[in-house]
């Protein structure tokens, strides 16, 4: 074991894992500028959610552009990886910038051009980062380093709403509950900046380029590939689409939700806290599959299991305390906890049987979000969602792939591809909350707001059939696939 500590490039990963931060801390924005623009344009709830579709469709256009790319020349070969990763970075910095002009002019559609840049960047880091972080070291702790890179990336999110939440409304008694788009540049000017510092220390760094012989093995993979060859595969990328978009979707839309009168008319600038407790509970979840990746007795494992959600649940609430927020509802959330830790003990390693259990799980915890008569209570419901989502993401490509062979890398770019679920789901689920305007009245004696997270729940029953049908799509094949991470993208 020693050895391979030794091998991991640790100087290396630490500057590659703050890329993974920057993902989870943009991630987690949008949802703070979500409900901003919503007041501040005037917006419908549909046309909010294009804050989400211009991020999350920049994921698809860079990975389009990056596939058409490669059929020509191979860029990680003839750039290597940090100019790559460099460039993406840069990209990512000038998205950032455009924020300054946006805000300047008041315009909902250069916000959009601005966020559809720092995803473009996103693609092309995510396209590197990931197969890098598995080359920095040892191919045996290769799991190990995106396990911990996703933990950092939930742990962005996490905090993420919180610090923007003060940069924009303040914190404790100064907070101020008129916004102003004015108070949107600095946060980006930094962020900006800290991409061009990142980028510089990354072209200066020692990673080293991919070996030359693979060229010819992505040629013969893409004269022979076909999709439809593979069920598991097709299955799996419409799987990634909705499990993103599923993600995106619950959180993007809640701001919406707590906004009406029947869940409290929470106001824009107090809706930091429960954005960090959704994206929170995909951190507690990471941290707690982050675990399996270690080397230890049952008894350790099983006492980890319960020590690390209990510490990612310290790191949410505290984060909330030093922001000044009022968290005392959240203490109820452990029961949550609790139940999503019985059901990974019982989904163990097994992928598909995880993915099944987590599907049914949240398919559950929506519909009790939409029928409990306390909303207090219902929210965490909804909220819950991420903590079942939150080890999706491996399961799904892990089974996705399986018995692919040469053809694993081709598979990967067609599912990262797929990300864009999240900028597709929530204006389909936002479309259902602007019928409060067109049909007042809701449905079923409850909002349509409420109502609309029947989209989630439809998400959770696909992702919960994935699991259950793959395994068996997979044994037909010959192919008998257990083994599952738990990382997170």
């Amino acid at each position: 074991m020693s050895s391979e500590n030794v091998q991991t490039k640790w100087g290396q990963f630490i500057s590659l894992i703050i890329v993974f931060f920057f993902w989870g801390f943009v991630g987690s924005a949008n949802d703070i500028l979500i409900p901003v623009f919503k007041k501040v344009f005037t917006l419908s709830q549909v046309q909010s959610q294009l804050v989400a579709w211009a991020f999350y469709a920049a994921y698809f256009v860079g990975s389009i552009i990056f596939f058409l790319v490669s059929l020509k020349m191979d860029v990680l070969q003839k750039f290597g990886y940090k100019k790559t990763l460099s460039a993406g970075l840069l990209l990512s910095a000038v998205g950032s910038f455009l924020f300054i002009p946006a805000a300047t002019m008041e315009s909902f559609p250069f916000f959009l051009t601005a966020l559809f840049t720092v995803g473009l960047g996103f693609s092309i880091q995510q396209i590197v980062a990931n197969p890098l972080a598995i080359k920095m070291g040892s191919p045996a702790t290769g799991a190990h380093r995106l396990t911990l890179a996703g933990g950092i990336n939930s742990f962005g999110t996490t905090i993420g709403a919180i610090l923007l939440g003060i940069a924009l409304f303040g914190m404790g008694d100064n907070k101020n509950t008129t916004l102003s788009l004015e108070d949107i540049k600095l946060p980006f000017i930094i962020l900006g900046l800290a991409f061009i510092v990142v980028a510089i220390f990354m072209n200066f760094s020692k990673i080293e380029d991919p070996e030359k012989e693979e060229v010819e093995v992505v040629k013969t993979a893409h004269e022979k590939f076909n999709i439809l060859d593979y069920p598991q595969l097709y299955l799996g990328m419409l799987g990634i689409f909705i499990y993103v978009g599923t993600e995106v979707t619950i959180i993007s839309n809640l701001p919406a939700l707590l906004h009406t009168a029947e869940f409290g008319n929470v106001l824009e600038d107090a809706i930091a806290p429960f954005i960090a407790l959704y994206w929170g509970s995909l951190m507690i979840g990471r941290w707690n599959g982050g675990v399996n990746v270690f080397n230890t007795s049952n008894l350790v494992n099983t006492a980890l299991k319960f020590i690390v959600p209990a510490l990612a649940f310290g790191v949410i609430i505290g984060a909330n305390i030093f922001a000044a927020h009022d968290v005392s509802s959240f203490y109820i959330y452990p029961i949550w906890i609790l139940l999503f830790i019985a059901v990974s003990f019982v989904g163990g390693k097994n992928a598909g049987k995880t993915l099944m259990l987590f599907g049914i799980s949240g398919l559950l915890m929506m519909v009790l979000g939409l029928v409990w008569p306390n909303p207090e209570i219902a929210k965490f419901f909804f909220i819950s969602g991420g903590l079942f989502l939150s080890i999706m993401w491996p399961s799904i490509f892990d089974l996705a792939i399986a018995g692919l062979g040469k053809n694993t890398g081709k598979a990967s770019s067609f599912l990262i591809m797929m990300i864009l679920g999240g900028g597709v789901i929530p204006l389909v689920q936002g479309s259902i909350c602007d019928f409060d305007v067109s049909h007042p009245g809701g449905i079923f004696g409850i909002t349509w707001t409420h109502f609309s997270y029947i989209v989630p729940l439809l998400g959770f029953a696909y992702l919960g059939f994935y699991g259950y049908y793959c395994p068996i799509i997979l044994k037909k094949q010959g192919i008998n696939h257990v083994e599952g991470g738990g990382g997170g993208h």
